[in-house]
């Protein structure tokens, strides 16, 4: 069962389901049915996926649909952080990896590689731009970031597709609850993002966000101006955004 909660504004549909794993395999469904849509329509069909623990029951579930010719599909991911080894765990392209890229046959994927300097970057960015963008898979962070486009760097306007950016202590610290790192310390302190203007050129955006941890910034994103006070309120202007909560992150009614 589901109930749905209307925004303040836009055109967002707002799902809440009893737990993550009915979460998962509504939105990884409904992934699968736009994936379809598109496939009918288009020879090649081109997707953004965040890397993140509140996105991995979509992704296990997204693995088990059928009826999808993934080697027609084409992948990116929208952050990754700077100066960790190519071979941590905690690397985004790394956790992909594991959780979906390795477990189905994408076309291709295009991964962040952050550390090898200006050029790489820019080379990503144009790999983005050269195609439209035909879906994006993510989450919304404690501080109401999209991707790694943190409060104090977000820019509705901003004319990059990729940029280098200063993590503040809100996202660094959410690794830490979240498991990925150990301590604070831990964290890196810099990393690269897919701006939000680059995230919200898309046809369609599912947004999955499980767990009480994310409870305020999911309010904010209904309810609050649209600012880059909470960048997730941006969202509320895509023509196409699905919203996906679970009990404990969804407003009380």
């Amino acid at each position: 069962m589901t109930s749905t909660l209307q925004a303040i504004s836009g055109n967002m549909a707002v799902n809440v389901f009893p737990d993550r794993a009915a979460l998962g395999r509504q939105a990884a469904a409904d992934i699968a049915a736009e994936l379809r849509q598109h496939l009918l329509l288009a020879r090649q069909v081109r997707m953004i996926f965040a890397a993140a623990p509140s996105q991995q029951e979509t992704l296990a579930a997204l693995i088990l649909e059928t009826g999808i010719d993934w080697s027609r599909i084409t992948a990116f991911h929208m952050d990754e952080y700077i100066g960790l080894p190519d071979s941590a765990p905690q690397r985004f392209g790394n956790w992909l990896q594991r959780e979906l890229f390795s477990k189905l046959p994408f076309g291709r994927v295009h991964l962040l590689q952050p550390d090898a300097g200006g050029d790489a970057i820019a080379a990503y960015a144009a790999l983005l731009d050269a195609a439209p963008i035909d879906l994006v898979c993510m989450g919304i962070g404690v501080n109401g970031h999209l991707a790694f486009n943190d409060p104090p760097v977000a820019d509705f306007a901003d004319p990059h597709s990729v940029k280098v950016v200063q993590l503040d202590l809100v996202c660094r610290q959410q690794q830490v609850d979240d498991g990925c790192f150990a301590s604070l310390d831990a964290v890196p302190t810099r990393a690269v993002t897919l701006t939000i203007p680059r995230l919200l050129d898309t046809a369609a955006i599912f947004c999955m966000v499980p767990g009480k941890a994310k409870a305020h910034a999911v309010r904010s994103t209904l309810y609050d101006p649209i600012t880059t006070v909470t960048p997730a309120t941006v969202l509320r202007k895509h023509a196409n955004c699905r919203l996906y909560l679970d009990v404990d992150s969804a407003p009380a009614a």
